[in-house]
């Protein structure tokens, strides 16, 4: 379990993260979300042990993150954005480096490596120097890297942008896999992504969360505050947040959300994405 107990990071007279907590379990894959800025770049960075904290606790099963980082650290497997791959290595040779500095015991270490070169679907490419692999396969190698020594969080920050639509959804057949015996941490703008795998929505706005429980429970918060309308040239649009304009041949197909829809809006049944927009546009509290 990770349990985050009123956290705060200030820079200077900017506070980052505001007083946050949370707790997630095992089996599940959480999505944690929120606009640039929303500090969750910053939480992760805290709970893997990167970045100190100005108040507030985090606990890895049990760990406190602060207090004893290398216990807690163990139980941790983190893929970054970019994931730091040496590209002169090949696949194999950069695993059994990771897991040399994982701590990953050297009579396990090879079998270990093509555990998880099997699991992220590299095994073909061991012998691959990565500089030559594919976006996506390089992403791979980083989520090997995560893998190894079997830790009981995984935590993965935005792991696949730039990724062609395939090999998204190898990535999610990953996730879903992953999550059967451990805690998923995704942090993603791709709602697509969210919807295919997360059972349960973290969303992150000015620091604070916003928002904790399930991607069902979220859009029902948005029944009647979604709608379309057709926008003209200098039409007006009463204050609406836009989330969608198309043009077409009679004008501007436009979707929007409000606390309250002007009656020229057609409420419309609301998508996760308008619902995640819904609520941190200002308009939804959770």
């Amino acid at each position: 379990m990770i349990e985050v107990k009123d956290l705060v990071k200030q820079y200077g007279s900017f506070r980052a993260v505001d007083h946050l907590s949370f707790a997630v379990e095992k089996g599940q894959i959480y999505g944690f979300l929120g606009p640039n800025g929303a500090g969750k770049s910053t939480t992760m960075n805290i709970i893997t042990g990167y970045l100190s904290a100005t108040e507030g606790t985090v606990l890895i099963d049990g760990h406190d993150i602060f207090l004893e980082p290398e216990e807690a650290k163990r139980h941790i497997g983190y893929l970054p954005e970019i994931p730091p791959l040496y590209p002169d290595m090949n696949p194999r040779e950069y695993l059994k480096f990771a897991g040399e500095l994982k701590g990953v015991p050297r009579k396990k270490l090879p079998g270990e490596v093509e555990r998880v070169m099997g699991l992220t679907g590299i095994t073909h490419m061991g012998l691959r120097l990565i500089k030559n692999l594919s976006k996506g396969y390089r992403q791979r190698v980083g989520f090997a890297c995560a893998l190894l020594g079997d830790p009981d969080v995984i935590i993965l920050d935005e792991p696949t942008v730039g990724l062609d639509p395939e090999e998204r959804i190898h990535f999610r057949n990953f996730f879903s896999r992953t999550a059967q015996d451990k805690i998923v941490l995704l942090s993603t703008h791709i709602i697509e992504d969210v919807q295919s795998v997360c059972s349960r929505l973290l969303v992150l706005h000015q620091g604070r969360l916003r928002f904790d429980g399930t991607p069902e429970e979220l859009i029902r918060a948005a029944e009647g505050h979604v709608g379309t309308f057709e926008a003209r040239a200098g039409g007006r649009e009463d204050g609406l947040h836009i989330t969608a304009r198309v043009n077409t041949a009679r004008g501007v197909a436009c979707r929007a959300v409000a606390e309250t829809l002007p009656p020229y809006v057609r409420p419309a049944e609301p998508t996760l994405e308008d619902a995640y927009l819904y609520l941190i546009s200002g308009e939804g509290e959770a």
